[in-house]
């Protein structure tokens, strides 16, 4: 496959038309052509989970999604989640209890909890906990970020109710 491929995407809300070549990966793309540099790109063999995005409502990994895969699709990224300057409750609560140490896996955990709390709002603490097992953070031991990701579902079961 030689030559750039036309794609249009919807990524937090807004339509891009781009032309790119077949093996340019959707994280470099965020990055690089779009400018949306909140996904982080890690081990680039999709083990980590760092560069966890929501395309078309299914957590994608974006290292080993190209970008024409997603030609036609709905994605979000981190920068989706505040409201201006406004934090979302999820990270709101990631700041609270100090859930983050350099910050480079954050973007990872946010996105996989988003999709996690979109899905199963009073999700269990065994799915939270699944669910922050399927990113690495070389920083920490995990308990601030499952003590965070608590505290938003209680806060997200609260506001609904």
């Amino acid at each position: 496959m030689a030559g750039k491929h036309d794609i249009t995407l919807t990524v937090n809300g807004v339509e891009y038309q781009r032309s790119v070549e077949p093996r340019r990966r959707l994280g470099d793309f965020l990055r690089e052509d779009l400018g949306l540099t909140g996904t982080h790109l890690s081990c680039e063999h999709g083990v980590c989970g760092v560069c966890t995005v929501i395309m078309d409502g299914k957590p994608a990994l974006s290292c080993l999604t190209f970008a024409v895969q997603a030609d036609g699709a709905h994605v979000s990224t981190v920068e989706s989640l505040a409201q201006g300057d406004t934090l979302s409750t999820l990270q709101q609560k990631f700041w609270e209890k100090h859930a983050l140490q350099c910050g480079f896996c954050t973007p990872g955990f946010l996105m996989a909890l988003t999709h996690l709390f979109t899905r199963e709002p009073s999700a269990s603490d065994n799915a939270i906990a699944e669910t922050i097992d399927g990113v690495l953070c070389r920083c920490t031991g995990y308990q601030n970020i499952f003590e965070a990701a608590v505290a938003a579902r209680d806060a997200l079961v609260q506001t609904k109710s």
